[in-house]
């Protein structure tokens, strides 16, 4: 309006200037990661192809870095946008690079094993060195780079599926995604890559002496972990694990042998989920749970059943702060 231009040629002019050429380009990709995190369309897209689109903020930061500095009225401050710039720089390269190179070489994990579980399922045994310094406790998750070809560019987030012990760690992975799939054709002797751990669905969240345990699908493989190794006496662990069907029911003989072993209760709740009955509704978890408003309950699940299941539990009496969630989605 001050010029007399039009909006076509002020946007042009404006863009001349290569720090605001730069910072727009940065903006088109922020928006570009805004959109992707829109539940709608991340529900629809691979968990590899969200991931790398959201590496795109790193190169959108460094686009918006020269425009941080430019125009007089910014100056007194670039010293900050420096420092800025400079500190998340250094964390980067420290965590995505210093601190896993430093893991490899310490713990020198290998695949040992790939064994069938189930349709789609396999659980991957993984070897190495020195792994009580990882810390890893039941219930928490690692991201996992395996060096195999189709595999080595994304580090995927799998869940313990059984305690460390001793040079030893195992996931249980269903083959959802593309990657996912591909690991069922690990080779024995494939170099692993491991960061964490992380989350914090663990023995730590509890604050009572009776325990709910409560799996949907492949949320059984952090639940596993826990029904084996949280402490209590006979009957104070129970755990419920939601699947469609029979032959979906993962590393059932190891629940079973677990549950003979510690006198803990096992329920199996099988069915679609569009069915009529709901064996998570809040009648039939008292009914499974007499006493159910006095357990703590670690939850792990897809996204709905953990949504559904949430809301019976608050619905039962169980007070939201006993209800501890892991939810199985990106």
């Amino acid at each position: 309006m001050h010029t007399g231009a039009d909006l076509v040629r002020a946007v042009r002019e404006l863009l001349g200037y290569p720090a605001v050429a730069a910072a727009a380009a940065g903006t088109v990709l922020l928006a570009a990661v805004g959109a992707t995190s829109a539940r709608a369309v991340r529900r629809r897209m691979p968990y590899e192809t969200w991931r790398g689109v959201h590496l795109l903020v790193y190169l959108a930061a460094a686009l918006g870095f020269g425009h941080q500095l430019a125009g007089p009225d910014l100056a007194a401050g670039a010293w900050f946008w420096a420092l800025a710039h400079t500190v998340v720089a250094v964390l980067l390269v420290w965590y995505r690079a210093v601190v896993p190179v430093r893991q490899a070489l310490r713990h020198a994990l290998r695949v040992a094993e790939v064994r069938f579980e189930g349709p789609g399922v396999v659980s991957v045994v993984v070897r190495g060195e020195h792994l009580a310094e990882l810390r890893a406790e039941p219930g928490q998750f690692l991201r996992w780079r395996f060096l195999q070809r189709g595999l080595w560019p994304t580090a995927l987030p799998f869940s313990l599926s059984a305690p460390v012990r001793g040079d030893t760690l195992r996931i249980t992975v269903k083959g959802l995604g593309g990657h996912s799939r591909r690991i069922r054709r690990l080779r024995p002797g494939t170099r692993v890559l491991a960061t964490g751990p992380f989350g914090a669905l663990t023995a730590a969240r509890r604050t009572r002496p009776k325990v709910l345990l409560i799996a949907g699908g492949v949320g059984i493989t952090p639940m596993r972990a826990l029904f084996e190794t949280l402490p209590g006496g006979p009957g104070d662990i129970t755990l419920l694990y939601r699947a469609g069907a029979e032959e979906h029911l993962v590393l059932r003989a190891e629940l079973e042998a677990i549950a003979a072993e510690r006198r803990a209760g096992l329920h199996y709740l099988l069915g679609p989920s569009g069915a009529a009955y709901d064996p998570l509704a809040p009648q039939a978890l008292a009914g499974l749970v007499p006493d159910l408003a006095e357990h703590d309950v670690y939850l792990c699940g897809p996204p709905g059943m953990a949504e559904a299941t949430r809301a019976a539990l608050l619905r039962a009496g169980v007070p939201a702060g006993r209800i501890h969630s892991e939810c199985f989605s990106f």
